[in-house]
């Protein structure tokens, strides 16, 4: 018999609002590049930006399954996990598992990389990032070779991810997308709930990272 399972709040709206946030910010700079639109590209990016800041804070002052410290395991975590894969087990996982916590870091740092070398890229026209005149041409030049191999990785980590989602999916029978829109997740019973921030503190903490991106524009 099927063990009985409530539903649990393991993600708060913040970190949920994040991850589809940059998936719709992600969507909007391919674009707006692919059709020239640079005033929308920056703007995206800029955006990226206050949003990374924003998960770099939420990450040590946020949810308890928000914080680095609750989803980051070992390497050797993650691997026995990953051999697991094809087993059909109940979830009991509160948040991310030993490598879905990897593949978070991977993509914020994919994302951090794509954004700092957007800021000194330029196309050869009239196109420039706000740091190209203190980097120089030869630098520029460089960096904008590296933003365009960095998004076609992103874009990996993107299909990689979608195919775990799947894979869970199909192999284990669970649902890694519900709990992302919903924030909910059925677990065992006895589970152990996990603290969640206020959102109050989110705010604050997004306002800050805002006023930091656009103070810094102003001073460039």
């Amino acid at each position: 018999m099927a063990e009985p399972t409530l539903p649990i709040r393991v993600w708060d709206a913040p970190t949920r609002l994040f991850h589809w946030a940059i998936v719709l910010l992600l969507g909007a700079s391919w674009l707006s590049e692919s059709q020239g639109w640079m005033t929308i590209h920056f703007a995206s990016g800029y955006l990226i930006i206050a949003l990374l800041l924003f998960r770099l804070a939420w990450g040590f002052i946020g949810s308890e399954t928000s914080r680095f410290s609750h989803f980051l395991k070992s390497p050797i975590a993650a691997l026995r996990h990953l051999a697991h894969l094809h087993r059909r087990e109940p979830d009991t996982e509160i948040g991310h598992n030993a490598a879905g916590g990897w593949m978070v870091l991977l993509m914020l740092v994919l994302l951090a990389v794509q954004a700092g070398t957007g800021l000194c890229a330029n196309d050869d026209g009239a196109t420039e990032g706000p740091l190209f005149s203190y980097v120089g041409k030869n630098w520029s030049d460089w960096l904008s070779r590296i933003h365009g191999v960095n998004f076609t990785l992103i874009q990996i980590a993107v299909l990689l991810h979608i195919l775990a989602v799947l894979g869970y999916a199909v192999l284990k029978r669970h649902d890694l997308v519900r709990p992302m829109v919903t924030g909910q997740k059925y677990l065992p019973v006895g589970s152990q709930r996990p603290v969640l921030a206020r959102p109050w503190l989110a705010l604050v903490v997004f306002a800050i990272a805002l006023a930091v991106v656009g103070t810094a524009l102003e001073v460039l």
